[in-house]
């Protein structure tokens, strides 16, 4: 039986059953968008009280520093990103309303069979499931050359193809604890449906696969880094035709990806035919650089990847906490609804990018010490031009658009934010 999640309200507006088996977040207050939503009357509650971070058979809460406080049996707990973890039985009280935890744990599963890729490049990993992060250097066929980064979820190394001499990107992630197997598979199947994306403007992966708990994936190399490399060697902003331009090239790699025709592989072998991909993650750190560096090509990386790996519940971060920095390109939609973000969630993202490579800062301030889910959820973004008044007006007023939160305002696709972009040249 697959690990879920159920909470049970009690109180106004009617007693109720919510049912998580998937890895998600979900608000809970008195506002339309919530998940779980709170009777208009009920004002010991906030509009966004708190937020729900579910990863069954995991589950956490954080309060929105609402007005009352969010208890967990009795105790109040502290508003901010830590929130409190829950177990089964668990009360969580928003004033005279009750959400009472029922955690059903599915059976954890020790995956000792190598998980081969479409194309059947998969080499067999040293056993690293007892390292503390992945053991790149056990994958075979492959020459580490040196560390590119690092971050929470992962290592990418600088690798040569000891067949072919080439020059790859080598990324390993190590899933967090006992594998739940329809989390692994699942992750799997989607990576697969991101190797079949072919375009000059998106990073291709080449290979990958699994052992015990490490992930490992191959892709092209980018030599000249990231956007966000780039800027911080220019002193934090580009030029109006260097940021413009790179944004045009994300666009109309977003443009071939959310029309794509991807095969998605089910659970139980069969496999059907989709239209389109979500990036979900667009942000100066992933869009990458190669070619010449007076007319670099801008490639999108890990197109799904560390979102996949992560919604899979397999990097056993929370979702707000592995948010982190992407919360600064994220869309106010994407916060509230993270499951079934649209593509409109990565223009939103491509106009901020363009905002911070032309002023150095993200759309929103997010002031030390404030909540910044709250932030996201509450406070609209500051005008371009407030940050940078010599920006031509016409382009202003395309970017101050794009990053209205109400699609039938904002552009709706990636060529038609492109074309605004280039109109207002």
């Amino acid at each position: 039986m697959p690990s879920s999640v159920t909470l049970t309200l009690y109180g106004a507006p009617a007693a109720a059953e919510y049912v998580f088996g998937d890895r998600t977040t979900c608000l809970v207050g008195r506002a339309r968008e919530c998940g779980i939503r709170l009777a208009r009357s009920q004002k010991d509650a906030s509009r966004h009280h708190c937020m729900l971070d579910v990863n069954p058979p995991h589950v956490r809460v954080r309060d929105l520093d609402s007005r009352n406080g969010t208890y967990v049996n009795g105790e109040r707990i502290p508003s901010g990103p830590a929130g409190r973890d829950l177990t089964d039985g668990d009360e969580i009280a928003v004033g005279d309303t009750v959400l009472r935890v029922c955690v059903q744990a599915g059976e954890p599963a020790t995956v000792s069979a190598e998980a081969r890729d479409p194309a059947d490049a998969v080499h067999t990993l040293m056993a690293a499931a007892e390292a503390g992060e992945p053991d790149a250097a056990g994958i075979r066929g492959y020459r580490l050359l040196q560390e590119l980064g690092r971050g929470g979820q992962g290592i990418v190394h600088l690798a040569q193809d000891e067949q072919t001499g080439e020059l790859r990107a080598l990324k390993t992630l190590l899933a967090h604890g006992a594998l739940d197997p329809a989390a692994r598979d699942g992750f799997l199947r989607e990576f697969a449906c991101t190797r079949a994306l072919r375009h000059p403007n998106i990073v291709a992966f080449l290979g990958g696969g699994a052992h015990g708990r490490t992930f490992y994936f191959t892709s092209e190399y980018c030599r000249l880094g990231s956007v966000a490399d780039v800027a911080a060697r220019a002193g934090g902003r580009l030029s109006v035709d260097q940021a413009v331009g790179v944004a045009l090239q994300t666009l109309r790699g977003l443009h071939y990806a959310h029309a794509a025709e991807v095969p998605v592989q089910l659970a139980d072998g069969t496999s059907v035919t989709h239209r389109g991909l979500v990036h979900r993650d667009i942000k100066p750190q992933n869009l990458l650089l190669t070619g010449r560096r007076d007319h670099a090509t801008v490639k999108i990386a890990d197109f799904g990847l560390s979102k996949a790996f992560d919604s899979a519940g397999l990097s056993g971060h929370t979702l707000t906490g592995a948010m982190g920095g992407t919360l600064a390109f994220m869309p106010r939609g994407q916060v509230i609804d993270f499951k079934y973000a649209r593509p409109e969630v990565d223009l939103w993202a491509t106009a901020a990018s363009l905002y911070w490579m032309l002023t150095g800062s993200p759309p929103r301030d997010f002031p030390a010490g404030t909540d910044p889910v709250g932030v996201v959820l509450h406070e609209p973004p500051v005008p371009v031009r407030d940050r940078l008044p010599a920006l031509p007006r016409r382009l202003a007023a395309v970017i101050d658009t794009a990053l209205v939160d109400k699609p039938h305002i904002a552009p709706t696709t990636a060529a038609e934010l492109a074309q605004a972009i280039r109109q207002a040249l």
